[in-house]
């Protein structure tokens, strides 16, 4: 967390990422990562399939979530720190199957497709960048009714009212050495979404999901050490 913490609220640390809890919405505020070329890449005998979702007992029995929630409710229990992300250590995978770390996530189109796409594409840097940084988390953005105002709604599903996103939002910093950083943000709504479409298209100013989140994000690094943004030069 030496680039800062996007809040400080019901922070909960685990062996390889660490998350602050929404306790009304059951979800998290937002999980960060730190990502190397060692962590990522697939190791003998650790294996997702043997993982299992399971309620974070950290978390107060009032605010929790529970796979009962999850079930029937047509909604994918996705991952903020991928599993795949962390395929370093057997216990470093199962954790990132505790709720607190999950959302609901459209499935065909969007987790199953999209989504992994991005968080591949996020593994991938490692092969570029010595420390990959990832900050990951959900959004419920206002949309325009016909009535000509805006309002933020959400679903909920479950028995404990668990908020489904309205958009996700996932902010990367890569760095090599003290050379310089590079920056890359991308929200993407919780929908399906065309196989057509690149990656680039999600690619979003990083001050509109502060703003939409009230988050700061990677606040101790100074905006002008960022050679890149985006992928154009600054």
């Amino acid at each position: 967390m030496k680039h800062g913490f996007p809040s400080l609220d019901n922070i909960r640390s685990f062996d390889d990422f660490v998350l602050a809890y929404d306790r009304r919405n059951k979800t998290a505020h937002w999980v960060f990562e730190h990502l190397t070329f060692d962590k990522v890449k697939k190791q003998d005998g650790i294996d997702r399939e043997s993982c299992k979702f399971q309620e974070d007992g950290s978390v107060h029995p009032h605010f929790r979530s529970t796979n009962q929630d999850y079930k029937n409710s047509g909604y994918d229990r996705g991952h903020l720190a991928a599993a795949g992300n962390h395929r370093w250590s057997k216990q470093a995978m199962e954790q990132t199957f505790n709720l607190s770390n999950i959302s609901p996530q459209v499935g065909k189109g969007f987790n199953r497709d999209a989504w992994n796409s991005l968080e591949k594409y996020v593994r991938h840097l490692t092969k570029s960048y010595t420390n990959v940084y990832v900050c990951t988390g959900p959004l419920y953005l206002p949309r325009r009714e016909p009535d000509g105002k805006s309002y933020v709604k959400y679903e909920v599903i479950g028995p404990n009212n668990v908020a489904v996103p309205t958009h996700f939002f996932k902010v990367v910093v890569c760095e090599n050495g003290s050379s310089g950083y590079e920056l890359l943000s991308f929200v993407m709504p919780n929908q399906i979404l065309p196989e057509s479409v690149k990656l680039s298209n999600y690619l979003v100013p990083i001050e509109s999901i502060e703003r939409s989140s009230g988050l700061l994000l990677f606040d101790r690094i100074a905006r002008n050490r960022f050679l890149k943004i985006n992928g154009k030069q600054t």
